[in-house]
């Protein structure tokens, strides 16, 4: 029925769904805030327009958890210019009804809005959005990418003209800089003047519209952005020099600013271009994700015949096929076939991964290699995907505290400004219009806080994005600001500085049987056991593997069975598990131990113990490198947590510590003066990842730790939290950096605009240049340095270091 498809946001609803054009078109295109169908009719209200359709909404929606009838969705913002046009935003959304909340985030050009289904429509927020001046979209749709695009050209458009009309009008100018007085006939002046006016004419009518419109929108909705005085000095300086081109005998006919008004629009536009260069590619790591599911996908029944449906309409329980270079689509289980897939986007794990019948798959993987059947298992947002763009969406709209403090405060500094112009207006005139209005165009621009408003939000998207790319996601901006602080970071021990096996970490033998030996006879009885410690023998066993048969396992107590004997020996029958199943006496070991036996008595003993996490001892040592207290809390016993602390590197650890313990711990911490960052991943750790001042969750921990953090480390390296805190720190040193530099910049500028000794061309240099020097310095956060504490581990290493084999001298006697 229609010619064209919106597709909306992957993750949100099992995939991306499709809403018809005219949502977006004709529907919302009605005068003064009128709907009009496609046959041309207005609508009430009591008729919705198709995106008020459950069906519709629900695809960039979600409901909160734990809030019934209260959803969130997010809206791509066409139309912000500066970072004033937020708070505008905000106050056109915030007053409909329904409307709970609105989170708006200048940088990205998203809004967060939580409201009711139940008392508002979403056909009402586009209305209010297209009466301020504003264009929406839901976030992360295709179409939503195509206006940006757009808006890329036209921003490089208006700069090239306003840069190639600059370098004419600047060439028309340097003549009156430089000549004597009576060098220059009048007719060569008024010439000069003119061509420069000419020149001047496209960027005023075609660079400076953003600056126009966005003044105009702040106006008419009775607030002062920063574009304000930036209109007005432009407005003013043109005119006044119009002025003295048409009638040079005037009042006003004593000097020009064509020159000024071209070089302070170029250089402006050249920070604005820089900023939306540095805001897309903060934005890349999230568009990519979302973007990562396809649109449609083979869906096969039970028949065995086969269809491709949208992504959205895949339900629990389908079979899906998915071939080699296809994206998975949901989480789900391998029925048939084998690949590799590729879950870098996801866990920041680079090696390609082997998955077979009965291994699980998640939604976002690429499919490297075979095509295979799929069972589907989750969809939609319960997939961890939808998980993964749930927690990217929120960080890109929230603000850190800074930036909110420069926002609120850049109205009412807005408004001194333009006091301060007229006062200074005022003060000249006797001196002559022409330089009283010059002095005013001076205020006007050279206090401009672009980058002011600039200085935090720059900084910290830049850091979140840089992160974001390997595999760490920022839940909350506000907290790379509390990590720059951290001089304290506390583990805890299991799932956190170790992995989920076990493994072997001493072998005694006999004299008769070396290390390799033992461990060779132990894994070819453990091969026939699931338990824990079986498995991990069998892990640690290389080399020549021997054969066993008659295997039994005893429950709670080992494994038995025959093995081959040397060459012209006879079958050895072995007991692999405890003490006691080997006819030993028990141990006084702190450590796990399995025992292997033969006939005659004790053949060998393995030691085993927790593995520590990839990564573990260079991310402590790195940590270490960055002057970091370092401590493990665990409920394990404390001899326990002792030992896996020493292995790691960490000198404080405490052990018997249930959760209220460790909440009373890094509570008398902070209230001795330090700053906690706190790294975990079980239930249990869920308050005291709420207590300290930043919290880290790996990525596979439970959802409780992970709903309480502000960092989730995917592909679970123990090296993201140093390149956490390094991150926080440079972030820190680049926002105080910017601001000092704001700071500066105005209280050296503005006295000398005011005394008449900063003229507008200047000025403009002065304004463009401040805003330039904030982007470009917030730019190289978002590059993670080469330094970063760490390095990923090499492809084919293993989680743990291989047995030490050592005799013994004094093993128990044989038979």
């Amino acid at each position: 029925m229609h010619s064209a498809t919106l597709s909306v946001t992957p993750a949100q609803a099992g995939g991306q769904g499709v809403l018809p054009l005219d949502v977006l078109g004709p529907r919302l295109r009605g005068d003064g805030g009128e709907v009009r169908g496609d046959d041309g009719e207005v609508r009430g209200d009591d008729e919705d327009s198709a995106v008020d359709e459950p069906s519709e909404w629900q695809a960039f929606s979600r409901e909160l958890k734990g809030r019934p009838g209260v959803w969130e969705s997010y809206l791509a913002i066409e139309g912000i210019y500066c970072a004033g046009c937020s708070l505008t935003i905000e106050q056109a959304l915030t007053g409909l009804p329904g409307v709970a909340s609105v989170e708006v985030n200048g940088a990205t050009a998203t809004a967060r809005i939580v409201w009711s289904p139940a008392r508002s429509r979403p056909s009402h927020w586009l209305r209010a959005l297209e009466r301020a001046g504003y264009r929406g979209l839901p976030a992360g749709d295709q179409l939503a990418a195509a206006p940006r695009r757009q808006a890329q050209r036209l921003l490089l458009w208006r700069w090239l003209v306003a840069g190639f009309c600059m370098m004419q009008v600047m060439m028309y100018a340097v003549p009156a800089y430089v000549s004597e007085p009576g060098d220059m006939t009048d007719d060569v002046a008024a010439l000069l003047r003119w061509a420069a006016w000419l020149l001047t004419l496209p960027v005023l009518l075609f660079s400076c519209r953003p600056f126009f419109f966005s003044a105009w929108r702040d106006l008419r909705n009775r607030t002062v952005g920063m574009d304000v005085p930036v209109a007005l000095g432009i407005l003013i300086a043109f005119v006044a020099s119009t002025a003295a081109t048409f009638d040079p005998k005037g009042p006003l006919g004593g000097e020009v600013w064509y020159d000024s008004v071209t070089m302070f629009v170029f250089f402006l536009l050249s920070g604005r271009l820089l900023e939306q260069r540095l805001r897309d590619r903060t934005a890349g790591a999230l568009e990519a994700l979302m973007r990562r599911l396809p649109e449609t996908v083979e869906r096969v029944a039970a028949e065995g015949r086969s269809e491709r449906i949208p992504v959205r309409q895949v339900a629990v329980g389908d079979v899906l096929r998915i071939v080699a270079g296809e994206v998975f689509p949901a989480d789900g289980r391998v029925l048939e076939g084998t690949t590799q897939v590729d879950e870098a986007l996801l866990t920041g794990e680079s090696t390609p991964l082997q998955r077979a019948a009965g291994d699980a798959v998640v939604a976002g993987s690429a499919n490297l290699s075979g095509t295979v059947l799929v069972a589907v298992e989750r969809t939609g947002d319960a997939t961890r995907f939808g998980e993964i763009v749930q927690l990217m969406e929120r960080s890109s709209v929230e603000k850190p505290a800074a930036a909110k403090l420069a926002d609120r405060i850049a109205s009412p500094f807005l408004l001194a400004v333009l006091l301060a112009a007229a006062g200074a207006a005022w003060w000249w005139w006797p001196q002559g219009p022409g330089h009283a209005l010059g002095i005013a165009v001076a205020i006007l621009i050279v206090t401009c806080p672009c980058a002011l408003s600039l200085a935090t939000p720059a900084a910290t998207l830049a850091a979140a994005g840089a992160l974001a790319r390997r595999g760490i996601l920022v839940r909350r901006l506000e907290a790379l600001e509390a990590g720059a602080a951290v001089d304290t970071v506390v583990f805890d021990k299991t799932g956190t500085l170790t992995t989920d096996r076990i493994a072997v970490r001493k072998i005694r033998t006999c004299g008769d049987v070396d290390s390799e030996q033992a461990l060779s006879l132990a894994s070819a009885l453990a091969r026939h056991s699931l338990h824990p410690a079986s498995r991990a023998i069998a892990a640690a066993a290389c080399g020549v593997e021997h054969p066993a048969r008659d295997v039994r396992e005893h429950a709670g107590q080992g494994v038995e069975g025959w093995v081959p004997g040397a060459p012209g020996e006879a079958p050895r029958r072995l007991r692999l598990g405890s003490a006691a199943f080997c006819g030993m006496p028990a141990g006084e070991s702190q450590l796990a131990q399995v025992h292997l036996a033969d006939d005659h008595g004790w053949v060998a003993t393995f030691d085993l113990d927790e593995t520590l996490r990839p990564g573990t001892l260079e991310a402590v040592q790195g940590l270490r490198q960055l002057g970091l207290d370092l401590q493990v809390l665990s409920g394990d016993q404390a001899s326990a947590v002792q030992r896996l602390a020493g292995r790691a590197g960490v000198p404080q650890a405490f052990g018997r510590q249930a959760p209220q313990d460790k909440l009373e711990h890094v509570t008398r911490l902070q209230r001795s003066g330090h700053r906690v960052a706190m790294v975990g991943d079980g239930m249990n750790d869920g308050p005291v990842l709420a207590r300290a001042d930043i919290s880290i969750a790996m990525g596979e921990a439970v959802p409780i730790a992970q709903a309480r953090s502000d960092f989730i480390v995917q592909g679970g390296r123990l090296d993201g939290v140093a390149a956490i805190l390094q991150q926080a720190r440079r972030a820190r040193a680049v926002v105080r950096q910017n601001l000092a530099w704001a700071a500066g910049y105005n209280a050296v500028c503005v006295p000398l605009a005011i005394a008449g000794f900063m003229p507008p061309w200047l000025a403009g240099l002065g304004m463009a240049a401040s805003s330039l020097f904030v982007v470009l310095n917030a730019a190289r956060l978002a590059r993670l340095p080469a330094t970063t504490p760490s390095s990923p581990r090499r492809r084919g290493s293993r989680a743990s270091a291989p047995a030490t084999p050592e005799s013994t001298g004094s093993p128990p006697a044989r038979g």
